[in-house]
């Protein structure tokens, strides 16, 4: 076992670094870890390969951050759903559809800063990981 740790400990030092940037790194957290709260289940980690992907970030470091929302994601459901529906409250009935509409927009509502208190808070951390220190340019 201590081996496996070992080894394990290794791997993760070597993808650390592989030259991404303590903001870099950080903001790949932040993203992972918005997208996984994203109130639809199933969809976060497909999204969180597309965004990876496209924005050239850490596709395994973004899915952590995703797996590490599920809990919260799970819990944030019902005040997403809450939210939507007090920032578009019109007096009617809400259709499954428009309800799942209005989540969604009180999530992007609350994601956005997310991310960026995120990212702020986390890049002063990372910085202080001896295996990112080499890559503060990037």
């Amino acid at each position: 076992m201590n081996g496996w740790l070992t080894a394990s400990k290794s791997q993760l030092t070597a993808c650390l670094r592989a030259g991404i940037s303590p903001q870099k790194l950080a903001l790949t957290l932040a993203l992972g870890f918005a997208i996984g709260c994203l109130p639809v289940i199933g969809i976060p980690t497909a999204l969180c390969t597309v965004v990876a992907v496209a924005l050239r970030l850490n596709v395994p470091a973004m899915q952590v951050a995703n797996y590490a929302a599920m809990p919260v994601q799970l819990t944030l459901m019902l005040p997403f759903v809450r939210l939507g529906g007090w920032m578009f409250s019109s007096g009617q009935q809400y259709t499954l559809g428009g309800t799942a509409m209005h989540t969604l927009a009180a999530w992007l509502v609350i994601a956005g800063p997310m991310v960026f208190l995120l990212t702020l808070a986390l890049t002063p951390v990372l910085q202080r990981v001896p295996a990112l220190a080499s890559a503060r340019g990037e």
